[in-house]
């Protein structure tokens, strides 16, 4: 598999498939990183539709070229984090196999690697969706900085346009927690919430992992429904 992936700066709108809370709430419970074949018979019946997402900013802290790689950590501390991402076809909910899902956030600290003189590639990297749909990350639950919310970054490439560019966010009550742990403990109290950052008011409540607790780390899912280039 290569290391790095062709991008373009095509961007096309992208819609996010229900799940979590907001499934829930209509009598959909999902486990986003295996049933989203539950997608096309909630569909059928009228129950299940997908909703459209807003394109959500890049940010400044993009790098291409990333590895092609399950484990992003490169041996920063951090409260574990496993992410199970699932891309789904928003027009049937079928899972999109090959589809290139490329991530990246700051570390624990808030420190974004191969930029601003930091080196390294931690936090970075690009994984391809399976036949169901999936791809899953080793990472940390990200830090904070200036200015923004707890998020991660994320595009979607399919057929070598990007179909998705957006953030993950999680949810303050549970930052709060983690953050009572080295090292996140090690500074002082964040500055912005997910109510006051300026990203997250233009649809990030659409881009919530769901969050459990798995030992003693953490597993985020979410699904992300696409339109195909």
């Amino acid at each position: 598999m290569d290391d790095h992936l062709e991008r373009t700066i095509t961007r096309r709108g992208s819609l996010l498939a229900l799940g979590g809370l907001a499934a829930g709430a209509l009598g959909w419970k999902v486990d986003t990183a295996r049933s989203a074949g539950d997608g096309p018979a909630g569909i059928a019946s009228g129950a299940i539709s997908c909703v459209l997402t807003p394109e959500l900013t890049e940010g400044p802290y993009y790098v291409s070229g990333e590895k092609v790689r399950r484990d992003i950590t490169e041996g920063r501390p951090g409260a574990p984090l496993s992410l199970a991402l699932t891309v789904v076809d928003a027009s049937t909910c079928k899972p999109v196999k090959g589809a290139s899902v490329d991530i990246w956030h700051c570390d624990a600290l808030g420190v974004y690697s191969g930029v601003q003189g930091n080196i390294g590639t931690f936090m970075r990297g690009v994984q391809r969706t399976d036949a169901s749909g999936l791809v899953q990350f080793t990472t940390v639950y990200p830090g904070w900085y200036n200015g923004r919310a707890v998020h991660i970054h994320v595009k979607v490439h399919v057929g070598g346009n990007v179909v998705h560019t957006g953030q993950f966010f999680f949810d303050d009550a549970l930052t709060d927690v983690v953050y009572k742990q080295a090292p996140y403990n090690s500074r002082g109290a964040r500055d912005v919430r997910d109510s006051n950052d300026s990203i997250y008011r233009n649809g990030g409540s659409k881009s919530l992992l769901g969050v459990t607790k798995s030992g003693n780390g953490y597993i985020g899912r979410i699904t992300m429904g696409v339109h195909r280039a």
